[in-house]
């Protein structure tokens, strides 16, 4: 029987942030570019110096973020050949295809997550924002306390505001590693990374601490500007 693992390796796609089934520390060791990337990393350097974030942590974060741009690369473009060489009745095809999901969410969410860090003020009060989660939660200390606790649940994965594209409802997920949980048409809001790496080298086991650090550099203007 072929293994998962050899799947991935026999499409080019290596490293600890490709072959992990949760969380890695490690910085990924990749094997050639893609082909034809469709995605570049984007540069996130201006976040060097946020209160609670160490330039140690943020930088290990970045290379993880870069892993799954790579990833998601290579991944498009071996699915892309196999298409061309009619290979998709394989089940490498099968394997990549779902493992495209975790790559590209992985990718995004972080890119997400980081641009909305970096802030220095409240958020208004009496901006659209706070008015839908008084509207939503009764009042942004309501709303707060309901997205801490999911950010403190057990497990690895995303705390993630969203937005119903339908009534335009407020709702808080849990995002179970970066594929399982998402608000299907859902439009993310406030995204904060509970996987370990996010968190560990700066806070240990003290994920609420972390969680402390977070709201107070959360950038509440680029959280408001995907309100719709």
């Amino acid at each position: 029987m072929i293994k998962r693992r050899d799947f991935l390796k026999a499409a080019g796609v290596g490293g600890a942030a490709a072959l992990a089934g949760g969380d890695s520390l490690v910085r990924p060791s990749f094997g050639q570019e893609a082909k034809n990337p469709a995605y570049a990393a984007k540069d996130y350097s201006k976040l060097m110096g946020t209160p609670g974030f160490s330039d140690a942590l943020l930088k290990n974060h970045f290379t993880l973020y870069q892993g799954y741009v790579t990833n998601t690369n290579k991944i498009l473009d071996s699915l892309g050949q196999m298409l061309k060489e009619a290979k998709t009745g394989l089940p490498e095809f099968a394997e990549l295809r779902r493992r495209l999901g975790w790559e590209f969410d992985g990718m995004r969410l972080h890119e997400l997550y980081f641009e909305n860090l970096g802030g220095k003020a409240p958020l208004d009060g009496a901006g659209k924002l706070a008015g839908k989660l008084a509207e939503d939660f009764g009042g942004f200390e309501a709303w707060q306390k309901d997205f801490k606790a999911v950010g403190a649940m057990r497990g690895i994965g995303w705390a993630v505001l969203c937005q119903d594209p339908d009534n335009g409802r407020l709702i808080d997920f849990w995002i179970t590693e970066h594929d399982g949980g998402h608000m299907a048409g859902g439009r993310p809001i406030l995204i904060m990374d509970v996987f370990e790496h996010a968190y560990m080298i700066d806070y240990g086991l003290r994920k609420a601490d972390y969680i402390e650090a977070f709201f107070r550099s959360a950038d509440w203007k680029a959280a408001e500007s995907r309100l719709k």
